[in-house]
């Protein structure tokens, strides 16, 4: 897209979050439809982010502050918040390197095996651990923030049911989250976008556990999959607001602006092979 003297690109697929593309683009004086390269960095880093959201108050999940050093302080932090833990890969992500441990004695094994997952998947085998939260829901907040310093929520989306760590459906409202829930943790998305220094579209996301607290999990500094539900609901076409925010313009309305009314639901297919162990199989498999 050509606006002016500057091209205009949206990262796409993987790209979207890479920081390198981002900088490689702003370096180029093409205008990436996201964020700032080194906010994607800190962002996708999800030691790192959850860190940064414990400085600015945003309430985490008990956990390692950064990553996980060695086996000894692994043993440390786990005794610390009890059992079970979480072992996650610090640049996870699409249910990748994440792992639970419930007894002491497993804690070793599933620690190397969580790093050896982050090395082929991410090309980082930096891990970090938190409690883990038995039947949360998985609550995420649609944020847009222009590059005036205006923030405004959209909104949560409730993507609770999921096979293997992916999303499978998505809903907003929350049929388990109230006005006042809402409004708190909509709020609380806007902080930790603004600790963050964030710009354009992006979805800051919880784990709400059955007494209705909520922690920061971590930020996806992209546009979602899921997004068309959230227009539905408010009437604004998220793809058009990120491309005037990269152009610089502010946000064309306020909070008390958005009003959002009805019910969507998004359903994701899954393609798998039951002979295969449910392997992912996107096309026909001559060999069923």
């Amino acid at each position: 897209m050509l606006l002016g003297q500057i091209v205009y690109t949206h990262g796409f697929g993987f790209l979207s979050e890479n920081s390198k593309f981002a900088k490689i683009c702003e370096e180029s004086n093409i205008k990436f439809i996201g964020p700032k390269f080194n906010v994607i960095e800190k962002m996708g880093n999800k030691s790192n982010s959850k860190e940064m959201m414990r400085k600015a108050g945003v309430p985490v999940i008990p956990g390692s502050n950064g990553k996980i050093k060695d086996l000894e302080h692994a043993k440390k932090i786990a005794k610390e918040i009890g059992y079970p833990v979480l072992l996650k890969a610090s640049s996870g992500g699409g249910g990748k390197g994440i792992r639970i441990v419930n007894y002491p004695e497993d804690l070793e094994e599933n620690l190397n095996l969580v790093k050896q997952e982050a090395k082929i998947s991410f090309s980082d085998d930096e891990i970090y651990m938190e409690k883990y939260i038995k039947n949360p829901r998985h609550i995420e907040v649609q944020i847009l923030a222009d590059e005036h310093g205006n923030t405004v929520y959209l909104g949560e989306r409730d993507c609770t049911v999921q096979r293997k760590n992916q999303k499978i459906i998505e809903e907003t409202p929350s049929p388990v989250v109230d006005n006042k829930l809402r409004a708190k943790i909509c709020e609380t998305a806007v902080k930790a976008s603004k600790a963050a220094g964030y710009t354009n579209a992006g979805t800051v996301e919880f784990l709400l556990d059955e007494d209705k607290n909520f922690y920061f999990m971590e930020m996806n500094t992209r546009i979602q999959v899921e997004h068309p539900i959230t227009e539905e609901n408010t009437g604004i076409d998220l793809i058009k607001e990120q491309i005037k925010i990269a152009n610089g313009e502010k946000l064309a309305f306020k909070q008390n602006d958005i009003m959002i009314s009805g019910h969507s639901i998004e359903c994701r297919v899954n393609a798998e092979n039951p002979s295969k162990n449910f392997r992912p199989s996107p096309r026909k498999d001559n060999t069923v």
